[in-house]
């Protein structure tokens, strides 16, 4: 195959892993079929599994949560090509080292040779740099992998992403975390199974549920349990769910199946508040809290829940829950919690309404599964003389002059002229929306 190299320090992709490299490294797979719980991205037959059969990946940016599988993707996609594979890390790696990079691939490209550049963490690098890469992956001197926790709409170049596919890799289900860790467990090469080890199925369901889909977590804490365990008569290492909690190490035990399970938690809250019972609300938040729970997710949850299931009953209610996330950002815990507290009982007090939620939704199929009707021609912009010869705008009827705030114009494509999405409740302020949205449609409707 072709040259390979790793990032500046390394560590990224080596020839082979050594004996005392962590269990996540050593345990990583090697071939897409040993990939585990990302059948949707990856699956037989998928559109990314045929590129990556077929040595014809284009360029790609692998967003998901830690421990879902962006770099043993990006290993497996390595294994596979023809092409010279680079790996860096943007947080190891500077301006430097990726212009000797890019530098190398547009002299390969002249030669006819393929390059691919992984990046680890790409949103660590700033504009300039994405811009760089920008260049390099017009030209085709590079086909860019791009791995990033973080959501790309935000964090990478827009011009980038463009050129980009974006594959989602999901947290990894408990069922596939039970198959990933017993796998570790009976893997005499490079796993734990030359250390004998005996490890209660309870134990491992634990690692499975409290490790939040997360694999490298999961491995580190089994190589932790398991070499830290006695050994016993024969000479075989035990651990039970005393143990791998010990391993664990965090308050996040709360959310085995003795207590409950996260997911149950949040559901408890998010249902508890939008049946308006503020005390049940601040029993399941405080559970949550007091876990360990990042109450940044928390305070996510709950501004999901101010547009969800109260809407425009309370527009407040966003408020309260926006500012609820900025105390807890800026004070972090143990003092955030209050803020937390003072939005759940708001919420939990607000009139509410899911109409907005229902609207989006009915918007949304809509605009996936029907022809992309075309803009109607009087609320286009005419920025050139050809557009307005074209009648780009014309017809156009300014809300602020008329006498009422609303023209008699209809905004819809004809094909949904009438379609009504949004269909608010007579509870608190929506009633008010109502009313103003009601005589702006009979407006808008009367014959010109």
């Amino acid at each position: 195959m072709a040259g390979r190299r790793g990032d500046a320090s390394g560590s990224l992709f080596g020839s082979g892993e050594p004996a005392d490299a962590p269990l996540a490294d050593r345990l990583r797979p090697r071939t897409l079929d040993e990939i585990v719980g990302q059948d949707e991205a990856l699956g037989p037959g998928t559109p990314l599994r045929k590129a990556i059969e077929a040595d014809a990946v284009r360029s790609l940016i692998l967003w998901g949560p830690p421990g879902s599988g962006k770099t043993t993707l990006a290993h497996a996609i390595r294994r596979r090509t023809q092409a010279s594979f680079e790996a860096m890390s943007a947080v190891l790696s500077g301006v430097k080292e990726l212009r000797e990079v890019l530098q190398t691939a547009e002299l390969r490209r002249r030669e006819g040779r393929r390059s691919i550049v992984f990046i680890d963490e790409i949103h660590r690098f700033n504009k300039a740099q994405q811009d760089a890469l920008l260049l390099h992956v017009e030209r085709g001197d590079i086909v860019l992998i791009g791995a990033t926790t973080e959501n790309p709409s935000f964090e990478v170049n827009a011009a980038l992403l463009s050129r980009s596919r974006v594959v989602v890799l999901k947290p990894l289900s408990e069922p596939a975390l039970d198959v990933i860790l017993r796998r570790a467990l009976d893997d005499t090469e490079r796993g734990l199974g030359a250390l004998r080890p005996l490890v209660a199925d309870d134990a491992i369901n634990f690692l499975a549920r409290a490790s939040d889909g997360d694999a490298r977590t999961a491995l580190n804490v089994l190589e932790l349990a398991v070499t830290t365990a006695a050994t016993d008569s024969e000479d075989r290492r035990r651990v039970g769910l005393e143990e791998m909690r010990q391993a664990f190490a965090r308050k996040a035990l709360l959310y085995d199946r003795a207590g409950e399970e996260h997911f149950n938690l949040i559901s408890a809250l998010h249902k508890s508040i939008r049946n308006s019972d503020a005390d049940a609300g601040l029993y399941w938040l405080a559970r949550m809290i007091e876990a360990g729970e990042d109450p940044l997710y928390l305070a996510r949850r709950l501004v999901r829940f101010a547009s969800e299931d109260v809407g425009l009953a309370d527009p407040q209610a966003l408020v309260q829950a926006l500012a609820a996330q900025q105390a807890v950002h800026f004070v972090g815990l143990p003092e955030g919690a209050l803020a937390l507290a003072q939005a759940v009982v708001y919420l939990a007090a607000a009139p509410k309404s899911n109409a907005l939620y229902v609207a989006y939704g009915e918007a949304a199929k809509e605009a996936l599964e029907t022809r992309a009707e075309p803009v109607p021609l009087w609320i286009r912009n005419a920025p050139t003389r050809l557009m307005t010869d074209l009648g780009y705008g014309k017809g156009y009827r300014y809300a602020h002059d008329e006498a009422e705030g609303v023209a008699a114009m209809a905004c819809l494509p004809e094909a949904l002229l009438g379609r009504r999405f949004y269909r608010p409740t007579d509870r608190g302020a929506e009633a008010e929306w109502a009313k103003r949205l009601e005589a702006a449609r009979l407006i808008r409707e009367r014959k010109t």
